[in-house]
Order: C-alpha cells, then sequence, then structure tokens
C-alpha cells in the first residue's frame, strides 16, 4: 500500500512535465508516429518530426531521446531501446524534482558552460544517466 502510494506521488510530481511530453507525442502521433507502453512510461518513436528533430546536435552528438517526465520521446523504437536505461534515470529525476527538474537542468548546464564545460555532457543530471548506464 506504501509503494503504491509513492508511486502515484511520483507520478502526480512529474505530471506537469509528463503533460508536456504527451502532447509533443500526440503530435508525433499525429504525423506517423508509434507509442508503447514500457515499465510505466509512455515511449513514443518516429514520425515526421524525428527527421527534423533527430538532426538537431548538442554538443556534437545527435539528439536520439528526450524524456518528459513519465515519457519519452525517440527517434525509433531501436533508439528507445538502446536508450532506455539512460532516459529511465531521466524519469526518476523527474520524479524526484518535479516541475523544478527543468529549470534545475538548465541552471545546471549554464553553470558548466560559465565553467567553461560542457552544458550538455557535463550537466549534472546527464552525469548521473551516464554513470547509471556504464556500471
Amino acid at each position: 500500500m506504501v509503494v503504491r502510494a509513492r508511486r502515484l506521488l511520483a507520478y502526480a510530481w512529474a505530471a506537469p512535465n509528463s503533460a508536456v511530453g504527451l502532447i509533443f507525442g500526440l503530435v508525433m502521433l499525429a504525423l506517423g508516429g508509434r507509442v508503447d507502453m514500457v515499465a510505466g512510461t509512455l515511449e513514443f518513436s518516429g514520425g515526421l518530426p524525428w527527421r527534423y528533430v533527430g538532426r538537431w546536435s548538442v554538443s556534437r552528438h545527435f539528439v536520439d531521446a528526450m524524456t518528459l517526465g513519465h515519457v519519452v520521446l525517440g527517434r525509433s523504437r531501436a533508439e528507445l531501446s538502446a536508450l532506455r536505461l539512460h532516459e529511465r534515470v531521466h524519469v526518476r529525476q523527474y520524479e524526484r524534482w518535479g516541475v523544478f527538474f527543468l529549470p534545475a537542468y538548465m541552471v545546471s548546464s549554464m553553470w558548466q558552460v560559465l565553467n567553461g564545460r560542457r552544458g550538455y555532457r557535463d550537466n549534472h543530471f546527464e552525469r548521473q544517466a551516464y554513470k547509471s548506464t556504464t556500471d
């Protein structure tokens, strides 16, 4: 019972971010994408938007997936499968930080850049996600 209550609170705390992800996901679906439910997270993949978004470069890394609460948006099912552990760390970060996650993520990136480091790869939240996938 306590575990279920904690899960519900985690979903509720991340819900505003998940709602934004759901809007983007529905656009992806309308433009030819797919959706799967994997371990309590909606994974949207493919569709017309990824022909353009997937070309964006962040610190010389192409965007293959992005997490917004309990929604993961990705280039393809294969990419989502390959990046699942990394993206699940971000899901847990959203559960912990809630509506404060995106501002905290941006502040961390800005801090890194202002200190001569890489805004994406040296971001505190990305370091956590990469570390968990290499342990």
